[in-house]
This record gives C-alpha cells, sequence and structure tokens, in this order.
C-alpha cells in the first residue's frame, strides 16, 4: 500500500491522478490532498477519500472547508513531509510547491513530479536536495509523458551509456499555420490543442513550443545530462513520446496513445507496473503510420529563447519562465498578440542581469524579475 500526497489534487493531472487511484484501490491510501483553488472540487475528493490532511488557498470557500475540520489542515510543505506519507505527487502550476518539493526530497520522500516551473526555476536546488537526501531514500521521478518516456528507456542502462536525449513534440495547435497567419490568431484558437488536453498555460506554451524548451531544462536536471545532448524532433501523432540513442547507437523510445493517465500511473506505482490498463491499448496497426521531421524554429521563436536561457547555466532560465507566466496571461486576457510573446520572452533574456543558479533566492528573484519585466513592458505597450 502506498500512502499518498497529492499537491494540486484539482488541477488537470491531479484529478487524473485520482482516476488512478480509482482503478488500483488496493495500492493507493490517499493520506493529504492539496489544492490552489476550486475548493468546491476538493470537498468532493475528500468526501471521496478522506484524507488525514487538507489544504487550499485562502478564501471563501477554502475557509468554509477548513471550517468543516474534515481533515487535519496543513501547509504544503507539512503535507509533503509528514511521516505518513511515502509519496508525493506535485502536480501544481507555478512555484507554490517549490518548498515542498526541497523538503520532502531532503527527508528522503519519493516525489512525482509533473510541475515544469519546479525543475526550470530551481533545477540547482531541486537536484541538491535530492542527493541530499538520497541515503534517506530520496526519488525523483518524472510525470510528464516525454520525461516518463526517457525516464523508462533508461531503466537498467549504465548513464555513461546515454550519447542522446529525443524529445518530441507534436508542434501544438499552429503546427500548419505559416508564420505570418501567427499575428491574427486567438486565444481560443491557442488553446485547441490537436492531441492533448491540458491546463490553459501549458496549451498556449505547446502552441509557442516554449513548452519544449522547458521540457528540455527539465530534462537537464531529472537526468543529469548536458543541455546540448538534448534534442527535439517534431511528431505530429504523440505516440512516441520521447527516445534515447545510446553510445552504441541503439535507440530506444517509448510508445502509447497520448493519454497522461499512463505516465501518471507509471510514477506513482514504480518500480512495479500497475494491473490497470488507464490508457487505451496502441494499435500500431490501426494507426497505420507515424512521421517524424526537423523542428520550424521560424514559427517558434520562443523554442530557441528557451533553450538559450537554459544553455547560460544561471537565473537566465527562470527569469524566462517568470516572463512567460506573464506574457501568457496577457496573451489569454487578449492584452498582447500571440507572437509578441517570444518577443518579450527575447527581451526579457537580453534584459535579464543574470546571478549564479546555485541560491534559491537569486532563482525566485529572477522568476519574479521576469513576471515584472514583462508587465512593466505590456503596460507601457511597448513590446
Amino acid at each position: 500500500m502506498i500512502r499518498l500526497a497529492i499537491l494540486g489534487s484539482t488541477g488537470s493531472v491531479g484529478q487524473q491522478a485520482l482516476d488512478v487511484v480509482r482503478a488500483l484501490p488496493e495500492d493507493f491510501e490517499v493520506i493529504a490532498l492539496a489544492a490552489g483553488g476550486n475548493a468546491g472540487l476538493l470537498a468532493a475528493q475528500a468526501r471521496e477519500f478522506t484524507p488525514a490532511a487538507l489544504f487550499a488557498r485562502p478564501g471563501l470557500d477554502a475557509d468554509a472547508l477548513r471550517a468543516e475540520r474534515r481533515a487535519e489542515w496543513q501547509p504544503l510543505e507539512a503535507i509533503a513531509t509528514r511521516d505518513d506519507v511515502d509519496l508525493v505527487l506535485v502536480a501544481t502550476s507555478g512555484l507554490a510547491a517549490l518548498p515542498a518539493t526541497l523538503a520532502a526530497l531532503r527527508m528522503g520522500k519519493r516525489v512525482a513530479i509533473a510541475n515544469k516551473e519546479t525543475l526550470v526555476v530551481g533545477g540547482p536546488v531541486v537536484r541538491a536536495a535530492l542527493e541530499a537526501g538520497r541515503a534517506l531514500g530520496a526519488e525523483l521521478r518524472p510525470v510528464d509523458s516525454e520525461h516518463s518516456a526517457i525516464w523508462q528507456c533508461l531503466w537498467g542502462e549504465a548513464p555513461e551509456s546515454v550519447e542522446r536525449l529525443t524529445l518530441t513534440a507534436s508542434g501544438g495547435a499552429f503546427r500548419d499555420y505559416e508564420p505570418s497567419e501567427l499575428e491574427a490568431v486567438t486565444a481560443a484558437q491557442a488553446l485547441a490543442h490537436p492531441t492533448w488536453k491540458m491546463g490553459p498555460k501549458v496549451t498556449v506554451d505547446s502552441a509557442t513550443l516554449f513548452n519544449k524548451g522547458l521540457e528540455a531544462i527539465e530534462a537537464r536536471w531529472l537526468f543529469d545530462i548536458p543541455l546540448d545532448r538534448v534534442e527535439i524532433l517534431q511528431h505530429r501523432e504523440s505516440v512516441v513520446h520521447s527516445l534515447v540513442t545510446f553510445r552504441d547507437g541503439s535507440v530506444k523510445a517509448q510508445l502509447g496513445e497520448p493519454d497522461m493517465r499512463l505516465p501518471i500511473q507509471v510514477a506513482l506505482t514504480y518500480p512495479n507496473r500497475g494491473a490497470a490498463r488507464p490508457a487505451p491499448a496502441l494499435d500500431l496497426a490501426r494507426r497505420g503510420s507515424l512521421t517524424f521531421g526537423t523542428v520550424d524554429t521560424q514559427r517558434f521563436p520562443a523554442l530557441g529563447v528557451a533553450i538559450e536561457a537554459g544553455r547560460r547555466d544561471d537565473t537566465s532560465a527562470a527569469a524566462v519562465s517568470g516572463a512567460d507566466e506573464s506574457a501568457v496571461a496577457h496573451f489569454l486576457a487578449g492584452r498582447i498578440r500571440f507572437t509578441e510573446i517570444a518577443v518579450l520572452l527575447a527581451q526579457a533574456l537580453e534584459a535579464h542581469g543574470p546571478q549564479p543558479a546555485g541560491d534559491l533566492d537569486a532563482l525566485l528573484g529572477a522568476e519574479a524579475w521576469g513576471r515584472q519585466f514583462v508587465d512593466s513592458r505590456v503596460a507601457a505597450g511597448v513590446r
């Protein structure tokens, strides 16, 4: 029985993780649930799973839920370090769970991570916390489909035998658009992802392909491999989730239908494979063919900004991550055009005064600076 805490239980990944728990009730006990908002859904989850601890961001609904005293009310860091929690799933958005992630790893917890910002902004300190907690049993397990695929391909392989990691990209909502057509696209169009159902922020990041730059940076910290040995391959069908090339030329890939419940289950049940079938079985005969190609960097300039920020190995990636948070919010609110997202990211990278990346305060400060930089540029109408 795996005793589970889910940080971000009302989001897309959190809800799908609870689908996995429902399918494998003998394997899991839900100890704690935490949400940034949507206290109504959290209350429904609490009634179903009867956790020992709960948390939601303060507000009228959350305050009412807390007053019901269904469970102990604890902040994220306390939940992540409870003695009765074996595995912490970090499925929050933004940086809310970064301190909890660090605390859990230092205490030797197993952490399954589905949060990009935690590794993009805090990668050096997360890696240090993992190393500090290894002797106590700390593990960092990827949940995103691309990183889960790489992780599965690496099982049983010697780290020194790895030559290259290849992340696949569907291309997002605008993969068939000409660059000149992107000036006038709307938020609704950007949110219409062709293969995945995700939250609005990551869906827009998929449309700019900025998310693949973030994923390359994540891979650098998850698998302790230089960024210049991580590449991006366009793959429209999202069936081959990622590949690993080894020094002898062998290539491993992990395939599956595009359904997040499978990589979630892999992360939660490792080293075993759960008995449930959380996603439709892959039928290659029905698929018929799979396509691959290079990424059109002219159509996706935000990808290049993210990769360059990651290469600098300082606070630049944190600053650009913060800039993107703000730029995407402004795009979704109709204040900037889609193409201006990449422009603002490039300006933020150029303007940022980088600091060494080993200090958490410096990383968080850089992320906040990136947000403020974009906010000020948009407010001034200078883009």
